[in-house]
Order: structure tokens, then C-alpha cells, then sequence
């Protein structure tokens, strides 16, 4: 179970687009520096407050390949609003199950299903087509620096 991390991105405020780095800051119980969510500026801030899956997000580039061959579409990691684009690792196995990203610790806590919010961004062909594809939410356990091109492994 080795996968590496083929993209890092942030958005300072909701609405806001994502912008790629090469790295990124994780502090635990907070989330990714710069980052919508660890400044309480994201879509869900309030809803998710008091839970430990607003930290850091995850989707697998594969099922974004998928998704635009399907539907023929041409969007990006950006476009599904995900902080962590992976390669080679199918995400889902990681549910409820702590992996590392570089150096920093993460725990699966639950996929980040499609939303309407996501369907009104993109299309509502993300409803239909990223059904359990479409990403996992992870509490930071350990934090520290992940850069592109990270391993990611159990």
C-alpha cells in the first residue's frame, strides 16, 4: 500500500480557487497553513468545528481521470476542492486506519462524499459518478511538512 502525493492544494477563503504547492505546513488539531479550513473560512467551518475530519482531505487522481472519461469532461484536483492529490494508492483502505504522508501522521476518519455544494461548483454529474470516489477526510495525528511527491504508506 504505497502511494505518493502528486499534488498540494490550498484555498485561503471559501469560494476562493485552489492554488498548487510544492509543500505545505500540516499542524494537528488545526489542518494545512494557509488553508480555508485551518482559518475557519471554508464552506463547512461551523459544521464541521467539533469534528477531527475538517483537517486535511485527500482524493485519488485516478478516480479524477475516471470521472472526466466518462462524463468528457477536464477537471483537476483543484476543481474538487481536495487539500492532497494522490497517485498509485487507492484511499478508501485507508478508512479508519492511520498512514503516514512523508513524515506526518494522518487517520482516515471518513470518505468526503460529493455534496451539493461540490455539484453546484462542477456539475451534478459528481453526484452520480463520484459515489465513494470522491475523496477522504484525515485528522492530522502527527503534523509536520508534506511535499509533492511524498510517500504515502501504512
Amino acid at each position: 500500500m504505497n502511494g505518493i502525493i502528486k499534488d498540494i492544494l490550498l484555498a485561503e477563503k471559501t469560494g476562493k480557487m485552489l492554488f498548487s504547492q510544492h509543500t505545505a505546513e500540516l499542524h494537528a488539531g488545526k489542518g494545512i497553513v494557509g488553508d480555508r479550513y485551518y482559518l475557519s473560512q471554508g464552506t463547512f467551518s461551523e459544521d464541521l468545528a467539533e469534528l477531527p475530519d475538517f483537517e486535511v482531505t485527500l482524493i485519488e487522481q485516478e478516480q479524477i481521470d475516471a470521472f472526466n472519461t466518462t462524463t468528457g469532461l477536464a477537471y483537476s484536483g483543484a476543481d474538487f476542492r481536495r487539500n492532497l492529490v494522490t497517485k498509485n494508492i487507492n484511499i478508501n483502505e485507508l478508512l479508519g486506519q492511520e498512514f503516514f504522508v512523508g513524515k506526518v501522521k494522518l487517520r482516515g476518519i471518513r470518505l468526503c462524499e460529493p455534496c451539493a455544494h461540490l455539484s453546484t461548483m462542477i456539475g451534478e454529474q459528481v453526484l452520480e459518478h463520484m459515489v465513494h470516489k470522491a475523496g477522504l477526510r484525515a485528522q492530522i495525528i502527527i503534523g509536520g511538512e508534506v511535499h509533492i511527491s511524498d510517500l504515502i504508506t501504512g
